[in-house]
């Protein structure tokens, strides 16, 4: 089980408990985070579950596919480290993992 922080939109941190083998989408939509709208329910085809990790677990978090870039391009809030929740597996490898809400597009 990995410990994950969540920055949501007004800037407001909560940690939370995350199971292994679960996306981050998941963990964090079930935890209560409304702003986590997920359209899709994590089938990589909107980008309502974009996030922005912190640049410290860049090379830890799997590497970004060619579907994820692409409903990336769509986003006005896109940096060098945005990705999609629904594509980030949980893993003990990010235990500690911080993630910010990117804005609504």
């Amino acid at each position: 089980m990995a410990k994950i922080t969540v920055i949501n939109r007004a800037g407001d941190r909560t940690d939370i408990e995350a199971e292994n083998g679960l996306s981050v989408m998941e963990v964090i939509r079930d935890n209560g985070f409304d702003e986590m709208l997920a359209l899709c329910g994590g089938c990589c085809s909107c980008a309502t579950c974009h996030v922005h990790i912190d640049p410290s677990f860049k090379d830890k978090v799997s590497t970004m596919g060619e579907d994820e870039d692409d409903l990336l391009e769509s986003s006005d809030h896109r940096d060098d480290n945005s990705r999609l929740s629904c594509q980030l597996m949980v893993s003990d490898d990010i235990d500690g993992l911080i993630v910010t809400l990117a804005e609504e597009d």
